[in-house]
């Protein structure tokens, strides 16, 4: 039986207490903290000592922090927990934005957030020395925890731009825990399997030379699997900000959902030009990677070029990121003003270069939707499936849209709309001259049939 580790607890172990819950919530935040690191951070303050605050933070810093995207998190729950003697107010205001007069009005900072939901994770905590000691008059405040389920239900099929501050805030905690699972892709190439169903013969041949001549034992072979790469295009116009903001949050959790089963999530924000946020989306930490996403995309609430954005991508990134059977979402609201020709000639390239392209519309959720304007019009043909995207349940359904090739979404019956509209114009208005509308649809449905179904 392996010996543990002897470890000297003071008689009055209020510190060891402290550090602990400490290590807890670090832990709820996401920090890679086990007991091993509690047993390691306890010596080293006791090593070091406990005289200067600063001295004290780098010790728990250098036991607790291994990698830089926890430094931001773990120096606002250091602040919190040990240093600011009303850190309650101080987390209650940054979990409860519409609740006013507890802190100063300012946005909070990378991990803040973050850091307060560890924090207020348990219901009976003991709270550092001093906690609640300066006013002797302090308000109270309950949050009712009750009926929660029924909220959260509500609020998946809330629309993100009806939403309140907080339940902004509560959506995007949803969004953090959703996944987007897919099923790997069977490539032309084998790889030795014992128990494969395909005979190897040349593998076969091989080892019957090694046993003079002798078949001893018919080899295998399996075909291999390969996981696919997702894209994803996000509008960032003014149209679509509330809704982008959503939808990154969501590309945040799947690119840090390893076992999600996709090979790389590239992603890219386009207005009136195309950024690269790929690299930021991969930091643990949703506001620091929102934060230097927002800070590289200076395009934000600004006019929309869809044509060009994706003339730069098939230009720039699509023979770099489109390998693999790469699934591609484009996030967009289709309202381009730039050349329909373009933007034709674009979605076509994009469709052909994507293994399925889905396209989230969050104007879907209205049900007198019509493909009218002219960017639709141009787009719509060359999608695989056209699905909103204006709530938590609507991108739950992506799963469903990605794992059956045959799902189409809304395309089948707008389409069918459209083909209505063109014949309906075609008789009330005979005569060689189209107009411009009718010509560009009449042109996009010849374009489509076409084109083969996606197998």
């Amino acid at each position: 039986m392996a010996e543990l580790i002897p470890l000297d607890i003071p008689d009055t172990p209020k510190l060891t207490h402290n550090i602990t819950w400490f290590a807890r919530a670090l832990r709820k935040a996401g920090l890679p903290v086990g007991p091993g690191r509690v047993i390691d951070a306890i010596r080293a303050v006791e090593a070091a000592g406990f005289t200067e605050k600063r001295d004290f933070y780098w010790t728990l810093h250098a036991c607790f922090v291994s990698r830089p995207e926890h430094r931001a998190v773990f120096a606002q729950i250091f602040r919190l927990y040990w240093r600011d003697p009303r850190y309650l107010e101080h987390m209650m205001s940054y979990m409860l934005p519409a609740v006013r007069g507890v802190q100063e009005e300012r946005k909070a900072g990378a991990g803040e957030k973050r850091a307060a939901e560890a924090l207020l994770d348990g219901v009976e905590r003991d709270l550092p020395e001093g906690a609640g000691e300066e006013d002797g008059d302090e308000v109270e405040i309950e949050i009712d925890a009750s009926r929660t389920a029924s909220s959260e239900e509500r609020l998946r099929t809330l629309d993100f731009e009806q939403m309140s501050a907080a339940e902004v805030a509560e959506a995007k905690r949803m969004l953090a825990r959703l996944a987007l699972p897919v099923k790997p892709l069977k490539s032309r190439r084998t790889m030795a399997d014992p128990y494969g169903h395909r005979p190897d013969w040349r593998a076969t041949m091989r080892a019957s030379m090694r046993q003079g001549g002798e078949i001893h034992e018919l080899k295998m072979k399996a075909q291999r699997i390969r996981w696919p790469r997702l894209i994803a295009l996000c509008d960032i116009s003014g149209s679509m900000s509330q809704y982008s903001r959503a939808v990154l949050h969501f590309l945040h959790a799947v690119s840090n959902n390893k076992g999600a089963g996709w090979a790389r999530v590239h992603a890219f924000t386009f207005g009136t030009r195309l950024t690269n946020i790929t690299r930021h989306l991969r930091q643990r930490d949703v506001d620091a990677a929102l934060a230097a996403a927002g800070a590289e995309a200076q395009d934000w609430e600004g006019g929309t070029r869809i044509g060009q954005c994706l003339h730069a991508f098939n230009r720039d990134w699509s023979r770099r990121v489109m390998g693999h059977g790469a699934v591609v979402l484009l996030i967009t609201d289709g309202l381009d003003r730039d050349d329909s020709d373009l933007l034709v000639r674009e979605m076509e390239r994009l469709h052909l270069s994507a293994r399925r392209l889905i396209w989230i519309n969050p104007l879907l959720r209205w049900d007198g939707f019509a493909p009218k304007a002219k960017g639709i019009m141009a787009m719509l043909p060359h999608v695989d499936s056209f699905r909103a995207g204006h709530n938590i349940a609507s991108l739950q359904g992506l799963a469903e849209a990605i794992s059956q090739p045959q799902d189409v979404g809304e395309k089948a019956r707008l389409m069918a709309m459209f083909s209505e509209a063109a014949a309906e114009e075609t008789a009330s208005e005979p005569g060689p001259k189209l107009s411009s509308a009718r010509s560009i649809g009449e042109r996009l449905l010849a374009g489509a049939r076409a084109r083969p179904l996606p197998g």
